[in-house]
C-alpha cells in the first residue's frame, strides 16, 4: 500500500480545497510536521554530552532537514498559488 491509498481521505480532502498539486504539497507537509513531532520528541529523551540541554546532533541534523524540507514545500505551494492567481487576474 502506497501513500497514495494510505493517505487517500486527507488527499482527497486538501486536493478538492486546493487542487491536486497544492493539496498532495499541503498532505506532505502534514506528514513532515508528523515527522518533526516525533523527532522532536525523542530530542528531549536523547541530549547531546557537548550541548546540555539541546537534542544529540544527529537530531539536530534530522530537525533542520525536515524544517528545511518544509520550507521547500511551502514556498512551491506559495509558487503554485500566485501562479493560479495570476492566471486568473489575465482571464485564463
Amino acid at each position: 500500500m502506497g501513500v497514495l491509498d494510505d493517505k487517500r481521505q486527507e488527499l482527497e480532502k486538501y486536493e478538492f480545497m486546493m487542487g491536486v498539486p497544492r493539496g498532495r504539497l499541503a498532505v506532505a507537509m502534514d506528514v513532515l510536521t508528523d515527522a518533526l513531532i516525533m523527532v522532536g520528541q525523542h530530542g528531549v529523551y536523547c541530549q547531546s554530552a557537548r550541548q546540555p540541554g539541546k537534542p544529540a546532533m544527529d537530531i539536530q541534523v534530522v530537525m533542520k532537514g525536515i524544517t528545511d524540507a518544509k520550507e521547500l514545500i511551502s514556498s512551491v505551494m506559495e509558487e503554485i498559488r500566485k501562479q493560479k492567481q495570476s492566471a486568473a487576474a489575465a482571464g485564463l
